[in-house]
Order: C-alpha cells, then sequence, then structure tokens
C-alpha cells in the first residue's frame, strides 16, 4: 500500500472517529423507569443504575436511557438492594457517572439533573442544614414544586476545576417544608456504597453484549 493510499483511506476514516467520539460525548446519565404503575427517575453509575422504586419495587421494568442520537429502551428486571434502593442490569453499558461518597457542607452547590418527556434539564441548588432533620436537603428549584414525577433525579456534585468530573451524590426522594419553606430531601451519599456492594461481582460478571443499534 502506497503513502499516497494510506492517506486517503486516512481521510476517509476521520470523519467517523470524530462522529463516534461526539456521540458517546453527547451522553446522559439520567435514566426514566417506566413500569404499569408509572414512571420514575434514576441514574446509571459506574457500579450500575441505582433508582428508589417509588413506582415498581419488583418485576419488569423497561430503562430508558439516552445516548448522543436520542432515547434507547431495555427490557429488564428490579432488584432491590436494601435502604430503599433498587437496581436493575442491563444487556448493553448505559451512559454513567462516577460516585462520590462524601455528605457535603450546609451552603455547598451541587447540581439537580432530571429529565421529562420534553427532555433533559438541570439546576443550581444549595445545601441545607437543620438539626432537626437527618440527612441531606438541598433547595427546591421549580420545576420539583410542579411534577411529581422527577422522584429520583440526581444531585451531583462538580469540580470547580474540572467541569468534566461530575459524580452523584444521591436521589431526590421527597420534597419536606421546614418553616414555611420547601426542600428536597435525598437519599444518600451515605447509602450509596449498598450499589458498590451490590456489585462486588463487576470485574466477574459477563461482557457487555454490542448491538449495532447503539454506537
Amino acid at each position: 500500500m502506497t503513502t499516497s493510499t494510506r492517506s486517503t483511506i486516512a481521510c476517509l476514516l476521520l470523519p467517523l472517529v470524530t462522529s463516534c467520539i461526539g456521540t458517546r460525548e453527547a451522553t446522559d446519565a439520567t435514566l426514566r423507569i417506566h413500569s404499569g404503575n408509572g414512571t420514575e427517575l434514576g441514574v446509571c453509575t459506574s457500579y450500575g443504575l441505582v433508582f428508589l422504586g417509588r413506582t415498581v419495587r419488583a418485576g419488569d421494568i423497561q430503562v430508558e436511557a439516552h445516548f448522543g442520537d436520542g432515547p434507547n429502551y431495555e427490557s429488564t428486571v428490579v432488584e432491590p438492594i436494601g435502604h430503599g434502593l433498587y437496581t436493575a442490569e442491563t444487556e448493553i453499558r448505559l451512559p454513567s457517572v462516577p460516585i462520590k461518597f462524601h455528605h457535603p457542607q450546609a451552603g455547598d452547590e451541587l447540581i439537580l439533573r432530571g429529565r421529562t418527556e420534553e427532555g433533559a434539564w438541570e439546576a443550581n441548588v444549595s445545601v441545607h442544614a437543620d438539626e432537626r432533620i437527618r440527612g441531606l436537603l438541598v433547595s427546591a428549584p421549580a420545576i420539583m414544586l410542579q411534577r411529581n414525577d422527577q422522584v429520583g433525579a440526581g444531585v451531583f456534585w462538580s469540580n470547580p476545576f474540572d467541569s468534566n468530573d461530575v459524580r452523584l451524590l444521591g436521589l431526590v426522594s421527597a420534597r419536606i417544608e421546614i418553616d414555611g419553606t420547601t426542600y428536597l430531601s435525598v437519599v444518600g451519599p451515605r447509602d450509596m456504597w449498598r450499589l458498590v456492594t451490590h456489585r462486588r461481582d463487576l470485574l466477574r460478571r459477563k461482557p457487555w453484549v454490542y448491538r449495532e443499534d447503539i454506537m
């Protein structure tokens, strides 16, 4: 093969490689969990997906994940992991984020992410402390006051020195009113270790399936 031929092939392949990279970067770890009882949110982490089971705690579900080219639906079965957390195993690898096992302090700024049928949304929230409440509380953006299908929305820590370093702290579990102000209670990060121990066989799991419909 001549140098000229190699250069021509490289030029033809470059757009394809760039396209694949762009598709992989344009992903979202926020999931919609569908069952016969309704829809809730979840997040896919590096240890598997996690959700609260508010609409389904056993049986079959459809997991809606979003890649660069749009939504993908995977059929799977609910697995309880304890303390109100649930998971499920999908056939393909889904877009995921790491977990941060650190309890933030009052006043810390975090990111809240959810998804409706109209698309993904994001809001900045701040941590609130109240000695009467055990666990993590954050401020409540308008969308969380207006809709009931955003339970399980992910609360994320973002590295101030690296915008690409975003990690899951927990999932919104409920609205709670304190002295006339509504906040969101969050499950985690102290409970997320349950997902890690549940996936202790992560390195021994069966290989991911690669399908033509998923880039």
